[in-house]
């Protein structure tokens, strides 16, 4: 396999999780009757532009189906993070009647809504027919197409350039990478702004997050590599924040490189050079990560074993495509772990991918009572927590797996 961006060849390998199914391919009771389709999950760093990335085995139209099943909306935290973004950027680029906002990747309009709630017209770019159907029900106008340059073309001929592109946790999910970044150059305004949220690979090594590796991450991305990345294709960073979503992300603030005017903020040389003393740009920054996230799957086996011979009863917490990677990666099956909690309707009735543990709703842990609680999306364990305080009163307790079984 090459880059996804310079085309060197990759050898250097990061994590290899050995196969799994896609991590949103949901399956129905009749389809538990029929085989799996399972790919490789094995992850690669590039020695000559730093970026990590998946080993290509999936199509991404396979992976984005129509019937995708995560919608953003279902967070809470999530959506406050959005209206704040929102307010902050109204304000910071002087947003109006008479701006343009696009948001590629806009699933189920969770952030085009406080855009349209502030007077500004918008536009949300969606290749997945669910969430694009639910966002149109917030009475958003959707494109339901994969960006890329050729549609930000049409839609600039259709009169759509953008004062504000937003792409929050999507970079990452792109295969062609630099046809994607090059759809943000034309699609922006000479003076507009593009803002990439992802989570950020310092943290994933550092925290050993390998959960948020599966086959709808195509890259795992460092400031080092944004920066080469936007800058090979039309763009430039002036500022970055840094951000606790996800395990920790970053916020990338970018401009056209021929025309925008923006200075570069001290934040953006200041995380490229605590990136390069971390050694993110060396073969050694990669080593030893496979035994870390060994170590934290065989702590969850350990303490589901354990359990279950002690006679207490667990139960899980949202069917979290990160939970997916956790489960399989560690073999779990409903002789371990009976039930997944899901507050989204589309997801209850259906079965984890891989593991096939049944997707319930809330009702069904509230008659089951369990001694345990596995919180599967760890990023959002304290909005979890206090939605589910009510466990405390049979003596519940939650756990959360990575990046260490911890039990409170």
């Amino acid at each position: 396999m090459k880059c996804r961006h310079c085309d060197a060849g990759l050898s250097l390998q990061f994590m290899d999780l050995g196969s799994s199914p896609p991590s949103n391919a949901y399956l129905s009771a009749e389809q538990l009757l029929a085989p799996e389709k399972w790919y490789p999950l094995r992850v690669l760093t590039c020695t000559r532009c730093w970026l990590v990335q998946t080993e290509d085995c999936a199509h991404y139209a396979e992976l984005f189906s129509d019937d995708y099943a995560y919608f953003s909306s279902f967070s809470e935290s999530w959506l406050r993070h959005s209206q704040r973004f929102v307010e902050a950027a109204t304000q910071r680029f002087a947003l109006s009647g008479a701006s343009h906002v696009v948001e590629v990747a806009a699933n189920d309009g969770y952030l085009l809504q406080y855009v349209k709630q502030a007077g500004i017209p918008c536009t949300g770019v969606e290749p997945t027919s669910s969430t694009a159907s639910a966002a149109r029900a917030k009475d958003l106008d959707i494109v339901e197409d994969f960006f890329g340059a050729a549609l930000a073309e049409r839609l600039v001929v259709e009169g759509k350039a953008a004062d504000l592109i937003v792409a929050n946790n999507v970079l990452a999910h792109v295969p062609e990478i630099n046809d994607f970044v090059a759809g943000f150059a034309k699609l922006l305004k000479p003076h507009g702004v593009a803002t990439f949220e992802f989570p950020h690979l310092t943290q994933l090594v550092a925290k050993c997050l390998f959960d948020t590796i599966y086959h709808e991450h195509f890259s795992y991305l460092s400031l080092t590599a944004v920066v080469r990345i936007l800058e090979a294709n039309g763009l430039s960073v002036f500022d970055v924040e840094e951000l606790d979503t996800h395990g920790g992300s970053l916020r990338v603030y970018a401009q056209r490189r021929a025309s925008g005017e923006r200075p570069v903020v001290d934040s953006v040389p200041r995380l490229l050079k605590a990136e390069r003393d971390a050694g993110v740009n060396s073969a050694a920054y990669y080593a030893g990560f496979q035994k870390r996230a060994d170590d934290i799957r065989d702590g969850l086996l350990a303490f589901l074993i354990e359990a279950r011979r002690a006679g207490k009863s667990v139960g899980a917490y949202g069917a979290a495509a990160k939970g997916n990677t956790l489960l399989n990666y560690a073999g779990v099956r409903p002789s371990l772990l009976p039930w997944v909690v899901d507050r989204n309707p589309a997801k209850q009735g259906q079965y984890m991918p891989g593991s096939r543990i049944p997707i319930v709703d809330e009702e069904h842990l509230k008659r089951e009572r369990p001694d345990y609680v596995l919180i599967l999306p760890w990023n959002l364990k304290a909005e979890v927590s206090n939605q589910l305080a009510y466990i405390r009163s049979w003596g519940g307790q939650f756990v959360r797996a990575v990046p260490e079984i911890e039990i409170r």
